[in-house]
């Protein structure tokens, strides 16, 4: 809460983990970005003052139902193309007027998320053709406008309207299109470990379960405290990147439970003890996740509880 204390509003799912940041003293709006989910939800929005994304019939039914002691500021969806959540562009005036006829809701901000806003030449879904949709539907309806994700923030900020929504830009992860160092982002998380264990093999042994990295010549390799428990991804490459005192090396066989195995060939001098960075101000996280297939997002979210965790 502290990291974003000049942030105009928080937004984020849990309805609880709302609830505590109000208790810890949050006073700006926060926003549950996919909306209450029953009854209990929406009581516990009105008596925190949470505002709640609205995108199906079903939540407008609850709300005109609910006896709440103070009206709530709504965000109402559009699916412009994302598919996922949100009103149809002809189906949401109908459900702006259900809402503005409901005396426990206050305001409505009008909403909708991009697809592809990290590829504008995407031709399934051009980013302008979302924009054009949201603006034909929402034209001559009243409140603010949230339109913007990470990558219209960064490389679109013309979409900028009343709110945005910055996500993986928060913590120096990048959305598309350009290195997080070319946006100027900085990495808000460093996964590190450190080397246990040094061996030293000959031309043709194999590391690691399944056999799947054999060493052309003699080669050291170091084990590094971290595995696919940890929430390093198992399914990582030989040839992901890891950096070991300093100097980038990579990944040579299967990721286990517990541990990486590392090349050491540039790091003659690595011993027991080294520091090890998985990912993070040295090694950017994308770097890590492209390797791996995967994106910075999910390195953030799987990161298991048992990693001690340091602020700094």
């Amino acid at each position: 809460m502290h990291a974003f204390s000049a942030a105009d509003g928080l937004a984020l799912i849990e309805p609880d983990k709302a609830i505590s940041l109000r208790e810890s003293g949050w006073q700006k709006p926060i926003l549950l970005l996919e909306g209450f989910f029953d009854t209990a939800d929406l009581a516990a929005c009105a008596a925190h003052q949470i505002q709640a994304a609205v995108h199906c019939n079903e939540q407008i039914d609850m709300l005109e139902k609910a006896k709440l002691d103070v009206p709530i500021d709504i965000h109402l969806k559009m699916n412009t193309g994302m598919n996922r959540l949100g009103f149809m562009p002809d189906a949401f005036r109908a459900a702006y007027v259900r809402l503005r006829s409901i005396s426990s809701v206050r305001t409505i901000t009008l909403m909708t998320h991009f697809a592809n806003a990290d590829d504008v030449t995407n031709a399934g879904l051009p980013l302008r053709e979302q924009i054009r949709r949201f603006q034909r539907a929402a034209e001559g309806l009243s409140g603010d406008r949230s339109l913007a994700n990470s990558a219209a923030v960064l490389s679109h900020p013309d979409l900028a309207a009343d709110w945005i929504r910055p996500g993986i830009m928060l913590y120096g992860g990048t959305p598309g299109g350009k290195t997080a160092q070319e946006f100027g982002l900085k990495a808000t998380m460093t996964l590190s470990s450190e080397i246990i264990g040094i061996q030293q093999i000959a031309a043709g042994e194999a590391i690691g379960y399944g056999s799947r990295f054999a060493a052309e010549s003699a080669m050291t390799v170091g084990v590094v405290a971290c595995g696919y428990a940890d929430g390093y991804p198992r399914h990582a490459p030989n040839g992901t990147p890891i950096v070991v005192d300093g100097v980038r090396t990579q990944l040579a066989g299967r990721v286990s439970m517990d541990m990486i195995t590392v090349d050491l060939s540039k790091v003659p001098n690595a011993r027991v003890g080294s520091k090890v960075e998985l990912w993070g101000s040295t090694l950017p996280i994308d770097e890590v996740a492209n390797a791996a297939g995967t994106i910075g997002y999910e390195l953030m979210c799987a990161l298991a509880p048992r990693v001690k965790i340091v602020e700094q």
